[in-house]
């Protein structure tokens, strides 16, 4: 006889087995004492959260025949040992994806009415409910709107949505959550311990993660690493057996995000790939990991469920990250999880997504000036200056103009496109801020720019930026000038108007500021 699955092993027979629905369990438990169990419920939640499971147990209790309600199901009277060994003629467990047509409801409401067998209630549990046809609910609303008092129906379904609300309105409904990676990881070692299975506790996180919070998941996962119940099984064995990539694989290309790494990033992809990872799984760690970054980086730390040495790696990752490249970094990694589909090249769509978070790059926002480096894409860092003119080089810089200027207003004007590009390889959000900004005099070796909208002044006025604009200067007018911002009031109370509302709108000022946004109206 072949083995029993561990997930059918471990069933949970009692209410006090169930893991992460407490808010169910306690409300079905209080109305077995009270003698108030409803004709109907309607179970729903993810797969592997319990559903059946305690549409079973609920089954148990009200057929149990222990003088005291609070201790069924007993699982020790006729009825529960009836149940527990799947034998109970008054347990009647249908499932909707193979009986889906109005014959088969019909059948089932011509044979309710005839008085329980063995039990006190007929208990019919009626799984993915969802996939009844229209005309199969409408054959159900009758029986569950006026139901014999020896009946009880539990419906579950892992797509709410699909239920029609007439058959929602005469359930009592209860929502399944998925469980927690603690209280999963719990049950999977009690599992371990309880089969002679020795396992880290490293390993144990790993499939509850796997598992998504999924119970019956994570115990499938689990039965499926213990090839031999002798071996003890390591955190290496397990990501080698379930497909999964070293944790430490998906830190470090994290940070390669980061520290805006191509060459070692493109690495970590291929050697990860090639030591047998599973890409799309493999992705889907990126994803997740990037996701509790951005967490911290919000504030979210309750959201996180992870190890206190964890904890403090993604607090030091989200420290050195900006929220936008985090965002571009999970959609990139996202798509490209979603449209994987295998191919020669399984490690492309990867290789893609990390090219395309690096365009965006990951520049800390508000760090101090020791990390600035860290955050910077290859294209922010200064570029050596070229010992000899390239033949694509920028026309060379006109002579000094008879007032004895370094260069005048209208040739910088002129070269003013040249010079925004030429800026982007020594900061990469200067190009954008430039846009706000005109040439409007020189005077000997200052140049004066002008700008409409006093929001963009102190940002064109930082050190690093200021810096960056010289350098572009000088390597596209070959002449060293010094940096003045004046903000212009051609738009009167206009303008003003616009800064005070910048001022107030926090949302406004980002769009405008951060994502070169412009305001062109404004409705006095």
């Amino acid at each position: 006889m072949p083995a029993q699955a561990l997930y059918l092993k471990w069933r949970p027979q009692s209410f006090e087995d169930v893991i992460g629905q407490e808010h169910i369990t306690r409300t079905l438990r209080n109305a077995l004492r009270q003698d108030r169990v409803r004709h109907a419920y309607l179970f729903s939640g993810p797969r592997g959260t319990g559903k059946t499971t305690t549409a079973r147990l609920l089954a148990k209790a009200v057929n149990c025949t222990r003088p005291d309600p609070e201790q069924r199901p007993c699982n020790e009277c006729n009825a529960c040992i009836a149940v527990n060994e799947g034998r109970f003629l008054d347990l009647i467990e249908i499932d909707a994806a193979s009986h889906t047509g109005v014959d088969d409801v019909r059948d089932l409401r011509d044979k309710i009415g005839f008085a329980p067998s063995e039990g006190r209630y007929k208990v019919y549990i009626i799984d993915e409910v969802h996939r009844f046809s229209g005309a199969a609910f409408d054959a159900l609303l009758k029986t569950l709107e006026e139901p014999p008092a020896h009946a009880i129906f539990v419906l579950a379904t892992t797509e709410i949505a699909k239920v029609p609300a007439t058959i929602k309105s005469r359930c009592l409904m209860f929502e399944f959550r998925r469980v927690s990676l603690a209280e999963v990881t719990e049950r999977l070692a009690r599992i371990a311990e309880g089969d002679n299975v020795s396992i880290d506790r490293a390993a144990l996180e790993l499939v509850a993660r796997e598992g998504t919070g999924s119970v019956r998941d994570s115990i499938s996962l689990l039965d499926q690493l213990i090839a031999d119940p002798d071996e003890h099984i390591t955190l290496e064995m397990a990501e080698q057996l379930l497909g999964t990539s070293s944790g430490q694989h998906v830190v470090d290309l994290a940070q390669t995000l980061i520290e805006a790494d191509t060459a070692r990033g493109l690495d970590i992809i291929n050697t990860t790939v090639d030591g047998g990872a599973d890409p799309r799984q493999f992705g889907r760690q990126i994803v997740e990991h990037l996701r509790q970054v951005l967490l911290f980086k919000m504030g979210g730390t309750t959201l996180v469920d992870v190890s206190q040495e964890r904890r403090a790696m993604i607090e030091q990752q989200a420290g050195a990250a900006s929220r936008a490249a985090l965002l571009a970094a999970i959609r990139a990694f996202n798509g490209a999880v979603q449209d994987w589909q295998g191919g020669w090249q399984p490690q492309l769509p990867l290789e893609l997504a990390l090219l395309e978070s690096l365009q965006v790059g990951m520049q800390p926002e508000a760090a101090p000036p020791a990390v600035q480096s860290m955050g910077r894409t290859q294209d922010d860092l200064p570029a050596p200056l070229p010992s000899t003119p390239k033949p694509t080089a920028s026309p060379p810089a006109p002579a000094p103009s008879s007032s004895g200027a370094a260069a005048s207003v209208q040739d910088i004007t002129a070269q003013w496109t040249e010079i925004q590009r030429t800026a982007r390889h020594h900061h990469a959000s200067l190009p954008a801020l430039l846009e706000h900004a005109r040439p409007r005099d020189v005077q000997g070796n200052r140049l004066i720019l002008g700008i409409k909208n006093s929001v963009f002044k102190p940002k064109l006025e930082a050190d690093d930026k200021r810096e960056a604009l010289q350098k572009a200067i000088q390597e596209v007018m070959g002449v060293a000038l010094e940096i003045t911002i004046t903000v212009l009031n051609e738009g009167g109370s206009h303008d003003q108007a616009v800064d005070d509302l910048l001022a107030e709108d926090d949302v406004l000022a980002f769009g405008v500021n951060e994502l070169g946004g412009e305001i062109t109206e404004l409705d006095e």
